[in-house]
């Protein structure tokens, strides 16, 4: 089924939504965010006297907190993206005091499951690289569009490691990522219980509540057409699009990637940054779009595809991070050594098949509606 595309940019698309749109939209986010939460806590996942005390429950209920928590999450971050791409119409202060620290939360509770995520796939990626295990058609749990197909699977991993070598330092280099994952991970998990029970969070809730009821807008803003608003977002969008490498990303193979991330330098990959950019920009854009056509609306599937080739980008690329950081550890074993630059070049090269997969999705011809 076509699904249809909405260029916010033309004034005459769809019929005018107001900033009472906006209203509507903020509030109904807000009464997510608040049914979230107490959700997380009768199922024992905060103390409301602000200690982090044991959880309670069995799995059902722990299954229950993670949901709950994404839910937090997923609302936070509508809210905050919405709060910036409408903010003329939002009262500067209020806006401006709640949106940072809708930021803080969202990102506190994000860094347990990402840090799981991240020591799965690089678990997976050893033991495909090794041959220790069947190799996985896509890493579990990462959603995207399909790799290149099998003619095409050669151009992506052009070599595969001598896996003698490799299997004598990967099970060693697998305990260390494990060792360093799961301490980030339970320490992430502390983080967010103390934040979810701290005053700065109990501070956030409060004005969520408030929003739930009363929505902030300025005197003029009930009456104001958003697709202006909307459109500077897609706009936006479109120009760190163009300003992409998108030559290089549609070659498999980027080399120069490979030299940066094999540096001593422990800092982000150079290239990576404008990438996470227009992921943040393609978020706030479908954001956009919801609060102007609404949720039940249908995205263009080439932004689904878009989106979800970003988010192996980021996952590949923190991945990649993550392994070049294990390879720093002090009085390592050349072969434990060896197999984490291995995984760090193959993490890299599913950096590049992302990039290929979202030049290929975004350059595709709209589906229309009729």
């Amino acid at each position: 089924m076509a699904q249809r595309h909405h260029d916010l940019t033309d004034p005459t698309a769809g019929p005018v939504s107001t900033g009472d749109a906006l209203a509507g939209y903020l509030r109904g986010q807000a009464t997510e965010f608040l049914r979230a939460l107490r959700l997380h806590r009768e199922t024992g996942g905060a103390v409301s006297n602000g200690s982090s005390g044991a959880s309670t429950g069995g799995p059902a209920s722990a299954e229950v907190r993670v949901d709950a928590v994404r839910a937090l999450r997923r609302s936070a971050r509508r809210i905050s993206g919405s709060l910036h791409t409408f903010r003329p119409l939002l009262e500067p202060e209020w806006s401006e005091g709640i949106r940072p620290e809708l930021a803080w939360l969202s990102g506190t509770l994000a860094l347990e499951h990402a840090y799981g995520a991240r020591l799965e796939r690089l678990l997976l990626a050893l033991n495909r690289l090794s041959g220790a295990a069947p190799v996985p058609s896509q890493p579990v749990g990462v959603a995207g569009p399909a790799l290149p197909g099998p003619a095409d699977r050669d151009a992506v991993h052009p070599a595969t490691p001598d896996r003698g070598n490799l299997t004598v330092g990967a099970a060693k280099a697998g305990a260390l990522l494990d060792r360093q994952l799961t301490l980030a991970r339970t320490r992430a998990h502390s983080t967010a219980l103390q934040a979810l029970g701290s005053s700065r969070f109990h501070a956030v809730a409060d004005k969520v509540a408030v929003l739930a009821s009363e929505v902030p807008l300025t005197p003029t803003a009930p009456a104001t057409d958003l697709r202006p608003l909307a459109g500077a977002a897609q706009e936006r969008l479109a120009d760190a699009v163009t300003a992409l490498p998108l030559v290089t990303a549609g070659s498999p193979y980027n080399a120069e990637a490979l030299i940066h991330g094999l540096s001593p330098d422990p800092a982000p990959h150079p290239q990576d940054a404008p990438w996470h950019q227009v992921r943040l920009l393609l978020r706030l854009h479908r954001y956009a779009c919801e609060v102007v056509h609404g949720r039940s609306t249908p995205l263009d599937v080439r932004l689904l595809a878009a989106g979800e080739a970003l988010d192996r980008h980021r996952d590949a690329s923190e991945a990649s991070s993550a392994a070049a950081q294990a390879a720093r550890t002090p009085r390592i074993a050349p072969a434990t050594a060896y197999a984490l630059g291995v995984l760090h070049a193959d993490q890299r090269h599913e950096v590049e098949a992302a990039r290929y997969a979202f030049q290929r999705s975004w350059q595709k011809q709209t589906i229309g509606a009729p």
